[in-house]
């Protein structure tokens, strides 16, 4: 099997989760992977609950990448991985493991994933999601309050305290890094008309 990765980076709420679904959607299970690289945010089973919601998640070092570099090199060997799950309510990674099987097309989808050297390294192919900050906080929030159990002030201090900064230092550099830069997500239909005759390339040489 010739396995390619996408990396999908941008913003939080910029919509790099439903493009990803998106294309999975078109191409189906078998032929297409996807993986979120919040669920390798690092484990803190040393911390309390009020320790762990103090930390920063938007900073590169908050992630396991030794163990996401790991996992993404089995994918491309064409090795299934037992990818880590983290609870978004308990602010730290659960005991529970899904497994990921190979397929010729690998998905990763995440807010910092081209700020780490290691990682851009493996994707064949890096997509940014670009969308305005205004657009990106109102998904936030009702994201954070509808699915993951925040209220709206812990969403606001967090957004404020180490979002925004975060993508200021790390996100937004980090789209010079992109081949292809996506305005809006999965709400582009030319940019995903682009992205399904990349992937059908690649399946039809498999």
């Amino acid at each position: 099997m010739n396995t390619i990765i996408i990396g999908i980076a941008g913003g939080t709420g910029s919509g790099k989760t439903t493009l990803a679904k998106r294309l999975k959607e078109r191409f189906g299970a078998h032929e297409v992977s996807l993986i979120s690289h919040d669920n390798y945010y690092k484990r803190h089973d040393e911390l309390s609950y009020d320790q762990r919601c103090q930390l920063n998640y938007d900073h590169p070092d908050a992630f396991d990448t030794d163990l996401m570099v790991q996992q993404l090199s089995q994918l491309k060997a064409g090795k299934a991985i037992l990818c880590p799950v983290y609870d978004y309510t308990t602010h730290n990674r659960s005991e529970q493991t899904v497994t990921v099987d190979a397929a010729p097309v690998v998905i990763v989808e995440g807010i910092l994933l081209f700020a780490e050297p290691r990682l851009c390294e493996l994707f064949d192919l890096k997509v940014f999601v670009d969308t305005d900050a205004d657009e990106r906080i109102l998904r936030r929030i009702i994201r954070d309050v509808k699915k993951r159990g925040r209220t709206l002030d812990s969403v606001a201090a967090q957004y404020r305290n180490t979002v925004k900064p975060m993508h200021e230092a790390f996100v937004e550099p980090s789209k010079r890094k992109a081949d292809l830069i996506v305005p809006e997500g999965g709400k582009n239909p030319a940019a995903l008309e682009m992205l399904f005759r990349y992937v059908a390339d690649h399946l039809r040489r498999q």
